[in-house]
């Protein structure tokens, strides 16, 4: 599968939770509006219950009041009470559209008030009229208040407010405890669905991250591994997209074995040419030699001052042509012999070199020179190639001197060789370390051109630097870098 498809699905399910979790929060919160509006309107409904009956009481006692006092005062409140009474059960019946039995019992209250408004009314009309007709006043008080047929409605309908609002309140806290439990479901789905959205998106990025750190931590060891010319293959089946670099890499790893497999063989035939060809070049040139030394013995004084010089010419070329020989050769070897790394004292190889290359007149001064760990065999190379190279290129006139320093540079020892010799124009400061390159005369005596290219060589191999520093006539100074591990 690919790592695109594996990353759209983690974060498919991941939206897919968070989109399950709107939706189910949604649905709480609306269930959570809808018995908070329940509650809210079952406190409204006990309230104008509330009203209601104590606008009826007040009726009735401005009712009782009038009767007893004939006060028509008493009226204004009787009638105010007619007035906003009716509004008040309208008002009340369009709260209870969704509840049948209370709806019922507001009905029935309705009813006995409107029997109560309508024993009310003849009475008071009575009462008005008692001059007139007393007898009317005389019977109704008789047959119907002193019987209490106003009370009981009035005991009536206090009963049936009493049990309207015992169950109003019995619904209320119904659904009261539904908000509760509402609010809860909701705190409860949420927290589930955090967690499980958090769970599966930690679970996904952790899974897709090992994956793909684990396979680009085994490409990177290949890497590695064909830079340290361990070429290696790895296995990846995932067909994905690292799949195509794997691939490439495998591919670029087995390319670079055959190749190094073919340059190691292509240099074993080239050194083994390179041998055969020294031998061969070495022969007709001591033959020349020999063809020299028996012109020397057979011709004796014979030989003319001009044949003789031509004579003396010869040697000189042969060493030459000697020295260039085995500079080739050492520039071959360089790239194809790995010395062994040992422990080396600087200052101790400096002194064993200059025994074997400086002459007795030529001074030589050391400086902090370090002890470290390296290949002894290359580094004797680089200093015996500089050395040399001072004492070949000193003055004539002037006792030579040679200074050696060193500092540490992070990683680096960095080695100066300065020299009070002919010294080196600018402009052939880059190429004195081409090969060939010299700057005596062809004919001059030792100058192969080889000695610095070789040294330019070993410090590269190095991955280190090298410079000079030097104007015609002033002397050199050789600069050049060393790991010190």
């Amino acid at each position: 599968m690919k790592l695109a498809t594996q990353i759209f699905l983690g974060f498919s399910v991941v939206i897919g939770i968070s989109l399950t979790d709107s939706y189910v929060n949604y649905n709480l919160s609306q269930k959570v509006n809808r018995n908070t509006d329940y509650v809210a309107k079952s406190e409204t409904i006990i309230r104008n219950s509330s009203r209601l009956h104590k606008s009826i009481i007040e009726m009735q006692s401005a009712f009782r009041g009038f009767l007893l006092t004939d006060d028509k005062a008493f009226l204004d409140s009787y009638h105010e009470g007619g007035r906003v009474i009716p509004k008040l059960f309208i008002e009340q019946r369009s709260l209870l559209l969704n509840s049948a039995s209370q709806a019922a019992k507001l009905d029935t209250i309705t009813k006995l008030h409107q029997e109560w408004i309508i024993y009310s009314n003849k009475l008071i009309e009575a009462k008005k009229s008692v001059k007139i007709n007393p007898s009317l006043y005389v019977d109704l008080f008789e047959n119907k208040l002193r019987k209490q047929v106003g009370k009981k409605i009035n005991d009536r309908i206090s009963l049936i407010f009493r049990a309207f609002d015992r169950a109003e309140y019995r619904l209320r806290e119904s659904r009261r405890d539904a908000l509760n439990h509402s609010v809860e479901r909701t705190r409860t789905y949420s927290v589930i669905f955090l967690a499980l959205t958090v769970f599966i998106g930690v679970l996904s990025t952790v899974y897709i991250v090992r994956l793909i750190t684990r396979r680009i931590a085994l490409m990177v060891n290949l890497a590695d591994n064909i830079s340290k010319g361990e070429f290696a293959v790895v296995k990846d089946d995932k067909n994905d997209e690292l799949t195509s670099l794997s691939v490439s890499l495998n591919s670029m790893s087995e390319t670079l074995d055959k190749n190094i497999k073919e340059l190691e063989k292509r240099n074993k035939e080239l050194n083994q040419f390179a041998y055969v060809v020294s031998h061969d070049l070495k022969a007709p040139i001591r033959g020349i030699y020999n063809v020299t030394q028996w012109i020397e013995e057979d011709l004796g004084n014979e030989v003319s001052p001009q044949m003789r010089n031509y004579l003396n010419i010869i040697p000189d070329r042969i060493k030459r042509m000697e020295d260039l020989i085995h500079g080739l050769l050492d520039y071959a070897r360089i790239s194809r012999e790995k010395p062994l790394r040992e422990k080396v004292d600087v200052n101790t190889l400096v002194k064993d070199i200059a025994e074997l290359i400086i002459p007795e007149d030529f001074k030589i001064q050391t400086f902090g020179l370090p002890v470290l760990i390296t290949e002894k065999i290359r580094l004797e190379q680089v200093f015996s190639n500089l050395i040399s190279n001072a004492v070949k290129y000193s003055k004539s006139d002037v006792a030579g001197e040679i200074v050696i320093r060193c500092r540490e540079v992070n990683q680096f020892y960095e080695f100066s060789i300065r020299d009070n010799g002919i010294g080196i124009e600018p402009q052939f400061h880059s190429k004195i370390f081409e090969i060939f390159q010299t700057l005596r005369e062809k004919n001059a005596k030792e100058s192969t051109g080889i000695g610095l290219a070789i040294v330019k060589k070993i410090i590269d191999d190095q991955h280190c630097t090298i410079g000079v520093e030097s104007e015609l006539g002033k002397g050199s100074t050789f600069v050049f870098t060393w790991p010190k591990h």
